[in-house]
């Protein structure tokens, strides 16, 4: 296995370059501590890529995407950009790299930390200890279907169409996905488990759902567990008892909706990563949950630390440097536990810090561990 990785780093807008510089930091320190080193290739996305390039994401930038081991970005959009055509707009950058590098399967974790246990609107025992991974279909299904459109019927009255449509392969693949995810996360004592949600009961393409995912389950996953849930009741439950989730699996409107409610359990969207991942050996992209925050750019108080987890993410899932990105959560973990706060994430007797502050704490953490390994 090499140690040398090529990555493209996209910082984006907004609060995009603050907090993509405290991944570079870590990259930095990564490679003077350890045996990674680190071909980097830095390029414009979203608004930053419109006011460059003329275009939200060039050809130029996604060709350097598709050489690297995994792409880590920031985020996009502004109100500056608010008025430009709708395919020129920041978003549509994102939307284009999904596609053009074939991502179908977004991976959304809800994890809580201990020190932030109390950011959550439920309870400290409810959520405590809680680590779900939700596996949304990212290509397919009512967000690509087709006829959709709207039409006027003449009468003065207009209907709205769009179109729910999956085929086997789109939910064989996502669902390879998931199960792998599961095996991997499973232990000796308790194995890997997989959640597929959709309406099996009132959608022809719920009741395909269920069935493919049955199916592959039992040719290629025995050894994972598999359940099926009603996405609306998935909903509830995720509220009532989360705990009873380890791997969600589900198509692209539903995976929208529960992933922001599973987001939301830990009380801290600040915090969490996010991955959009194709075919084994493609490169994958990895980026924060949040938004690019404009109202604070350049003020030093973003969080970094769910764009550096993101980057934890690429690490183990991409690149296949699983006790790296293990070092990289528990000094998360320890920072926070210090009371190591930036404003987001602000509690009483805890200090408050800068982004570039918050970076230089976890380095300090990860130096800790350096040294007491050696």
């Amino acid at each position: 296995m090499s140690n040398h990785h090529t990555l493209t780093i996209l910082p984006g807008d907004g609060i995009g370059p603050e907090i993509m510089a405290e991944v570079r930091k870590v990259i930095t320190w990564l490679e003077s501590n350890t045996a990674l080193s680190f071909t980097l290739h830095e390029d414009d996305i979203g608004g930053a890529a419109y006011d460059r390039y003329g275009v939200p994401l060039s050809d130029e930038t996604l060709e350097k995407c598709k050489a690297s081991e995994a792409v880590i970005m920031g985020s996009v959009g502004g109100p500056q950009w608010d008025n430009v055509d709708y395919d020129k707009r920041p978003e549509a950058g994102l939307l284009k790299l999904r596609k053009e590098m074939e991502l179908f399967a977004n991976l959304r974790p809800a994890l809580v930390f201990d020190a932030l246990i109390d950011a959550s609107t439920l309870k400290p025992e409810i959520v405590k200890g809680l680590d779900i991974l939700i596996v949304r279909e990212l290509t397919g299904g009512v967000y690509f279907g087709q006829p959709r459109g709207i039409e006027d019927l003449g009468n003065g009255q207009r209907r709205g169409v769009n179109t729910q449509v999956y085929e086997t392969y789109e939910i064989e693949r996502v669902g390879r996905v998931a199960f792998d995810l599961a095996r991997k996360r499973g232990t000796k004592d308790k194995k890997g488990h997989v959640m597929s949600c959709e309406k099996a009961n009132v959608m022809e393409s719920g009741k395909l759902w269920r069935e493919d995912m049955t199916a592959l389950h039992a040719a290629e996953f025995s050894d994972v567990a598999l359940d099926h849930m009603y996405a609306d009741n998935c909903a509830m439950q995720l509220l009532r008892n989360p705990s009873q989730f380890d791997v969600i699996v589900t198509d692209n409107l539903f995976g929208d909706l529960l992933s922001d409610a599973a987001a939301m359990l830990t009380g801290s969207l600040g915090m969490l990563p996010s991955a959009s991942l194709g075919e084994t050996g493609k490169p994958g992209v990895y980026e924060p949950v949040h938004g690019s925050a404009p109202d604070i750019a350049g003020q030093g108080k973003a969080n970094p630390l769910a764009t550096v987890l993101s980057f934890a993410m690429a690490l183990r899932y991409s690149l296949n440097e699983d006790e790296t990105a293990t070092m990289i959560e528990n000094a998360v973990q320890n920072v926070l536990e210090q009371g190591i706060r930036t404003p987001d994430i602000m509690a009483v007797d805890c200090t408050e810090v800068t982004t570039d502050s918050m970076g230089n704490a976890l380095i300090g953490a990860m130096e800790k561990t350096i040294k007491r390994a050696a």
